[in-house]
């Protein structure tokens, strides 16, 4: 579809709401977003997001473009600030069918987030410096054998069943839902994962850029309790720098080698929940289970991600909102931008 017919097709569209011709007033523009063709429909107010020519014309695009035109958006185009000046978020969904699903083995299927493996795409190579993170569905009695890592942050969270580590520094554990084992790779750490029980094991593989290479290899692990992520966004892990006393106690907040910090909630169907997303920085939220709603603004069904960046000298409030049927069990990964 060419841009002057969507342009058109909105205006048709929100006709519908009374605002016909409003959307141009507002500074709300058609711009190429990808290779692929899609277009972004650019709120220069307070929003942008990207929906493809055929969703922006839909019902759907037309409810996540109408909170644009409230008075928020009149007040803010009344001001003499430029439209790059004026722009508070960014956000890009990333759904559940867009991911990279694994060459079918029949022991392992994994949906890659970012080039990985036989999954090679430099435009889609990191998130700042998250660079890998994986969701994978391990069969029973099966798992990835002992393999080597160099200067890696890495992070797995137990979604379903139970995992089991051992590794080259003498760790050997077992961790079930809700449980987080952590590595420092550092100089080089030998490690393997198992289902070895007779469930499904799903787990998200994490992998963070640390700031200094060659570091001393480390590994450890926590067993949160449930009550602390159920209907709360739980600190999971943050920058090593900013934990006082002693850095790693084997308790609380997980320290790891970078300026990162990873929450993760299990929330009750409808419940709504806040999250500030600080100047100058970007996160990376995934709905692991049910279905989440991000400030009204995007929709998250199972797997599906987004990207939100906020680009101002102020902080921005997120909702976070867990569907009304099936509530909303979520990862959000917070960095600076970059």
């Amino acid at each position: 579809m060419r841009p002057q017919s969507v342009f058109r097709s909105v205006d048709l569209a929100f006709s519908t709401f009374g605002v016909k011709g409003w959307w141009r007033k507002i500074g709300v523009q058609l711009l190429p977003a990808t290779s692929k063709g899609i277009f972004a429909a650019r709120g220069l107010c307070n929003f942008h997001c990207e929906l493809s020519a055929s969703e922006l014309c839909s019902s759907r695009g037309v409810k996540r473009i109408v909170p644009l035109v409230g008075a928020s958006a009149r007040e803010a185009f009344t001001s003499s600030s430029s439209p790059q000046s004026s722009e508070i978020m960014t956000m890009r969904h990333i759904p559940a069918n867009s991911l990279y699903v694994s060459t079918p083995t029949w022991w392992l299927e994994s949906r890659f987030h970012f080039s990985f493996a036989e999954y090679y795409n430099p435009a889609n190579s990191e998130f700042g410096v998250l660079r890998v993170l994986n969701d994978d569905l391990v069969k029973p009695k099966a798992g990835f054998g002992t393999h080597s890592h160099r200067d890696m942050e890495i992070f797995t969270y137990v979604v379903q069943g139970n995992l089991t580590h051992k590794d080259s520094i003498g760790t050997s554990e077992t961790l079930g839902r809700g449980a987080v084992q952590y590595m420092s790779a550092g100089s080089g750490i030998r490690h393997s994962e198992m289902n070895s029980s007779d469930e499904l094991l799903r787990f998200l593989q994490i992998w963070i850029k640390p700031n200094t290479r060659g570091l001393k290899p480390n590994y450890g692990s926590r067993i949160f309790n449930k009550d602390d992520r159920h209907n709360k966004i739980q600190h999971v892990l943050t920058d090593f720098n900013k934990i006082e006393g002693e850095k790693d106690s084997g308790q609380g907040v997980i320290p790891i080698h970078q300026d990162c910090n990873m929450y993760v909630s299990e929330a009750d169907p409808g419940v709504a929940q806040d999250f500030v997303l600080s100047k100058n920085r970007q996160a990376y939220l995934v709905c692991i289970e049910g279905k989440l709603s991000v400030s009204d603004l995007v929709n998250l069904d199972t797997r599906d991600a987004v990207e939100i960046r906020a680009k101002t000298s102020e902080d921005m409030l997120l909702q976070l909102k867990a569907d009304k049927d099936v509530g909303a069990h979520f990862l959000l990964i917070e960095m600076a931008l970059g």
